[in-house]
């Protein structure tokens, strides 16, 4: 079993940056692959970034490629998503959750989730 716990969310303007964190409890963090989602008040919770157990494949979503750049630390269980250039359609409440497959895009596919950091753009 893992527990995350997601952080660094908040209010930002557009144009700005944020970095959120991803804190794994359990042993075996390293073994799975990570990934972020979002849920925007509405809409569907949709599929943001993706980083294998080793950190050597990501995938993107069309939305936030060249913005957003996801990594992790396995020696200190945690993961990240940097998001810079931040736009007000960003705004959302934002997933980390973890997945036995290397690297899925797919929600279904995650085993563990965390509650969730809200993130606001404002214009």
């Amino acid at each position: 079993q893992v527990q995350l716990v997601e952080s660094g969310g908040g209010l930002v303007q557009a144009g700005g940056s944020l970095r959120l964190s991803c804190a794994a409890a359990g042993r075996t963090f390293s073994s799975y692959g990570m990934g972020w989602f979002r849920q925007a008040p509405g809409k569907e919770r949709e599929f943001v970034a993706a980083i294998s157990w080793s950190g050597s494949l990501t995938a993107y979503a069309d939305s936030v490629k060249g913005r957003f750049s996801i990594s992790r630390d396995n020696a200190k269980i945690t993961g990240f998503l940097q998001m810079n250039t931040l736009r007000p359609e960003d705004t959302a409440v934002y997933y980390c959750a973890v997945t036995k497959k290397s690297v899925a895009t797919r929600a279904e596919l995650y085993d563990y989730w965390g509650q969730g950091t809200q993130v606001t753009v404002s214009s």
